[in-house]
Formats: structure tokens, sequence, C-alpha cells
């Protein structure tokens, strides 16, 4: 005789039943970090500063400073104004103080990613400490963080950055981007904050709490592990937006002076009249870089997102 079972049960037993068949094809196939556009946008980047750094190793990074090639040659197979052809010993070219555009472009990439990076950790850093204390501590302190936070929002800061590097005599780039992530830390103060106080009132961080456990605990060791993926888009979104600042400040003439960085050339070509002259080359590949050098950042926050979000992860498939 044949005994049925209650539906829990059966229910119970039949995803028993299917669970290895479901660990494999997720473990496989599923896996979060295995996001397509992460993995792109990872791919892109890593290629550039690659470039970065294999490229001193083969090719002559001294090409990058002022006097060290022949005046305006354009890259290979192609012919400039004066009837001058391109050569391999200067295969992307060289603009008008006589420097070589390979060397620019392998030096200059990464002093700009540079300067994204120090700014968006630095602001970061403050916006993790800041939105923490707010959203967890909350009370007097919680209205004194948004307050400023709300008022360090509307500055205009690329008109502020534009005031305070044209008093600078030089400019770093340490401290550029020193000077952007005085301004980037509001917005993920204000995000992070927002994240904290909906995960304050969950399960776990009421069991940690009744636990025993201490305030820096929790905030550090419960609550900042499930933010992981949030704030790792968060941080790609702030180099971004520090990265495009630096090269409108250095597009303006505001950058570095004695280190080559991507705006600083583009400024250069500008100065001299490189759309008139028909030098494409000299503000062309810089800007092509930069562009290929922001959708690696956007493909790879994007990605950061789909993780972070379930609900995106389900819509992209």
């Amino acid at each position: 005789m044949e005994t049925t079972q209650p539906p829990a049960v059966a229910a119970k037993l039949g995803a028993v039943n299917s669970l290895p068949r479901t660990m494999g094809r997720f473990n496989r196939w599923d896996t979060p970090w295995l996001n397509g556009k992460l993995v792109s946008g990872t791919i892109i980047i890593s290629l550039i500063l690659l470039i970065g750094i294999v490229g001193r190793l083969v090719w002559n990074a001294d090409l990058a400073f002022t006097a060290s090639s022949p005046l305006n040659l354009p890259p290979v197979g192609f012919v400039n104004q004066r009837g001058q052809a391109g050569t391999w010993e200067h295969p992307l070219g060289t603009e008008n103080s006589g420097r070589d555009m390979l060397a620019l472009m392998i030096v200059g990439a990464p002093n700009s990613f540079l300067i994204g990076v120090v700014a968006a950790a630095v602001g970061m850093g403050i916006g993790i400490i800041l939105g923490f204390t707010s959203g967890f501590i909350g009370g007097r302190l919680d209205d004194i963080i948004r307050l400023t936070t709300d008022v360090m929002i509307t500055i205009p800061a690329l008109m502020v950055l534009i005031v305070i590097q044209s008093l600078l005599r030089q400019v770093e780039i340490t401290t550029m981007a020193l000077l952007i992530a005085a301004f980037a830390w509001p917005s993920p103060t204000r995000l992070i904050r927002a994240q904290v106080l909906s995960m304050r009132a969950s399960g776990y961080v009421q069991m940690a709490k009744l636990s025993g456990a201490s305030t820096f605990a929790i905030m550090f060791k419960e609550i900042l592990p499930n933010l992981l993926p949030y704030l790792a888009a968060s941080f790609i979104g702030n180099a971004t937006g520090a990265i495009l600042a630096a090269v409108g400040l250095e597009s303006l003439g505001l950058g570095p002076q004695r280190i080559p960085t991507l705006g600083g050339t583009i400024y250069d070509a500008i100065s001299a009249a490189a759309l008139i002259r028909n030098m494409w080359w000299w503000w062309g590949m810089p800007t092509v870089l930069l562009a290929i050098m922001f959708i690696g950042l956007l493909l790879v926050n994007l990605g950061l997102d789909e993780i972070a979000n379930p609900r995106l992860r389900r819509a992209s498939r």
C-alpha cells in the first residue's frame, strides 16, 4: 500500500533531490562575480595599466619629456603638412615640443588613472567613516554630519577647484588628487548612511546587539562585509568622476606641469592649435584612450551594480 506524504514534506524532499543539480549550475555559471560586464571592464582597465607597466620596459619613457624627439612627426603610415612621413622610431608620432606620443600614452595613462584612484579612495574612506557614524549612531552627530554633507553637495566643486588650483604655482599628482577628494566624500556619505539606516534594523544586527557586540564590531564586522559589493561600485563611480574632474582641470592648464598626463597632453594640443594644424594624433590619441578607460570603468560599475542588486542580475539574464 502506498503512503502519501504531507505537501510540506514532499516539497522539502523535492528541494533536497534537486539540490545538487541546482548548486552545480550556480557554482559553474551563476556565480555573481562571474559577471560579463565586470569581467570585460576589468580586462580593459587591466590592459591599460599593463601597457603603462610593461611599456616602460620595452619603450624609453624619457621620450615623454620635452626636446627628446623630432618635432611634429605623424604616426607611421601618415604624412604631415610639411611632407614628413612617420617613422618606426616614433610609431605614434611626436608633438610640438618634441615629445613622443607613445611615451606620453605609456606615462600619462597611469598618472591620470592614479589621480582618480587616490581621490576616490580618500573620498570613500571619509564617506565610509561619516556614513557609518551618521547612520548607525544617529542623534545629534547624525544631524551635524547630514547638514554638513547637504551643504557640501550644493557647492560647485569644479568651480572651486579651478579657483584653488589657479592660485597654486605648482600642482603635483598627490596634491591634485587630495583637492578633488576634498569634494568627493559627500555623495558616498549620504548613500552609505542610507544603506546603514536600512540595515541597522535587520535581524542579524539585532542579534549582534543582544550578544553584547560593541558598536565598532557591529559596524565594521557585521554591516560592512554586506556592503562590500555596493561600496566597490560606489568606489568605481567616484574614481570615474575624479578622473573626469582631473581631465577637465588639466585641459584648462591647471594640472601637473612637470608630469605627463592625458588631460595635460590635450591642453598642450589645444594651446598649440593642433586642430588647425591637422595634428590629429596629438589630441586624438589621448582622447580615445580616455574614452576606452571610461568605458572600462563604466562596465565595471555596471557589473558591480548587478552583483550588489539581485534584481538587476535577474533582469540581465
